[in-house]
């Protein structure tokens, strides 16, 4: 079952590769919201993703939450992979976004497969260009971005990677993963939402609008 998994997931890597992956690594199954890592955590595994997606963010001292990327089906983080291959603790959390299943891969694999396999070097090249683009973009929005600008970039991307038009949390949950206060974000959300681009209740925002209009669905 899980060699089907995997071949289906990274159809790009070798079938030896593969083989050697289905042999070594561990697949778990997580529900919406569970941490499969901790800033601080010693690296002794990393995660590539087979369904679902996962959050990976930076945590403030008063425990607001940074959001740098998300990772969907056949991604990995190649944060957590420069950590585990430095031999350093986490730097970063990561959290299923929602009901996910990921392959755990043991840390003293990967700089073997760079020399081993041509498809495991490529995946990385281009892994490590994707996200140092995607830390880019980050960068650029909290710098430059007003805040309602960052809002409107948070259900676009949630968008992006998990297909998803509904965010289940409260404005408590959106305003903790931007760094800011309860207050802005309600007033920001309720902009929005007389512009008819979202709707709120009690536990959850609708973007559908939203993504309806930007991404011309």
């Amino acid at each position: 079952m899980k060699h089907d998994l995997l071949r289906k997931t990274f159809p790009f890597l070798e079938k030896e590769l593969l083989e050697e992956i289905n042999r070594v690594s561990t697949l778990i199954e997580l529900a919406t919201d569970e941490s499969i890592l901790a800033e601080g955590d010693y690296i002794k595994s990393f995660p590539m993703v087979i369904s679902g997606s996962l959050r990976v963010v930076r945590l403030s001292d008063e425990g607001n939450e940074l959001l740098l990327y998300y990772l969907k089906s056949g991604e990995l983080c190649i944060m957590a992979l420069t950590c585990c291959m430095g031999l350093q603790k986490s730097r970063i959390k990561m959290i299923a976004e929602e009901d996910s299943v990921v392959i755990s891969i043991p840390v003293n694999m990967p700089d073997r497969w760079m020399t081993d396999y041509k498809s495991w070097k490529e995946f990385m090249m281009y892994s490590y260009k994707h996200r140092f683009d995607e830390l880019l973009d980050t960068i650029d929005a909290i710098a430059f971005m007003k805040l309602d600008e960052r809002l409107i970039r948070f259900f676009e991307e949630r968008f992006s990677s998990t297909g998803k038009t509904v965010f289940p949390g409260t404005h408590q949950d959106i305003a903790m993963q931007l760094n800011t206060s309860r207050e802005v974000i309600s007033r920001l959300l309720r902009n929005l939402e007389n512009k008819d681009l979202l709707i709120t209740e009690r536990n959850s925002v609708d973007y559908s609008n939203l993504v309806r209009k930007n991404f011309l669905l």
